[in-house]
């Protein structure tokens, strides 16, 4: 007879918490996992340096031919002279206003893109702790973004102010020129925590992407007037307004109109934008039904 050996207990299953390294692994795959991200990040920094590297080559090609041209017949009054700041010519507006869109719109996908597949529902069952999740994403997306400014920055300032070597270009070491390219630089990440918040608040493509566009862009354009400081004062406290005062060459400081902001206002912007932006993305995750 074949004795009856006793089953050993089964052990409880003990779940291990997820550690913050392992989300922030797990949020890098799953921006790179998507082909986009490689085509709306290459495509759209090759665009914004393709952009003001044009600007700083038209610029130089007008300045040799303003200094080669003959003089002007005794009678005719004397030509123009072309001005241009070497300086604006490596932030062009249109250029670093299309950064802005791209680099929201990566945010906004990072967060409404788990919604739109339904992925959110198995990522808060792994992590019930919603508030570590969206840090990740934080942390995953303001790396990427400020590398990625870095280099469109650094990149464009360099070769334009190659390009203009004879013309007045400038070095980092120039009034305002570290300044405007850090500003650049650190515009990439504030504008994807803000595609964050609105991708969490959202959680639509197309609603969220048209909302960044116009918080980002149209708002500060229906604030720009100066016949009313209130008006101005909001147009001020705008992402694009602050970006605007901070790579604007110290020589040209006097052009700014009747309530400029400073520098340092322009500063406490950025930082109040980036903080309100990573709030609301934790604060609509946690209290807001999957």
């Amino acid at each position: 007879m074949t004795p009856v050996l006793d089953k050993a207990p089964a052990r409880p299953s003990v779940r291990v918490p997820a550690r913050f390294r392992h989300l922030l692994a797990a949020e890098w795959i799953k921006l790179w996992s998507l082909r986009s991200t490689y085509w709306v990040l290459g495509v759209g920094a090759l665009t914004v340096i393709g952009i003001n590297v044009n600007s700083a080559a038209s610029n130089a090609d007008r300045l040799a031919h303003q200094t080669q041209r003959p003089p002007e017949p005794p009678g005719f009054p004397d030509r123009p002279e072309f001005l241009f700041d070497p300086l604006t010519t490596a932030f062009v507006d249109p250029a670093w206003q299309l950064f802005m869109i791209i680099a929201a719109t990566v945010g906004a996908i990072a967060v409404f893109g788990e919604y739109s597949t339904g992925l959110i529902r198995t990522t808060f069952a792994a992590v019930p702790d919603r508030q570590a999740v969206i840090a990740a994403k934080v942390t995953v997306v303001s790396v990427v973004m400020l590398t990625l400014g870095t280099l469109v920055s650094g990149t464009s300032f360099g070769v334009t102010q190659m390009l203009l070597r004879e013309h007045g270009g400038l070095s980092l070491g120039a009034p305002g020129a570290l300044r405007a390219a850090a500003a650049a630089a650190l515009l990439a990440p504030l504008c994807a925590l803000v595609g964050m918040a609105v991708g969490a608040a959202v959680r639509h493509a197309a609603g969220s992407i048209v909302t960044v566009i116009a918080l980002l862009l149209l708002v500060p354009a229906l604030f720009q007037g100066e016949r009313y400081r209130w008006v101005k004062e909001i147009g001020n406290a705008m992402p694009l307004s602050a970006w605007e005062r901070l790579v604007t060459n110290p020589e040209r400081a006097h052009d700014l109109g009747k309530y400029p902001l400073t520098v340092t206002e322009a500063w406490i912007v950025y930082g109040a934008w980036a903080t309100a932006a990573v709030a609301i993305a934790v604060l609509v995750v946690r209290h807001r039904d999957v």
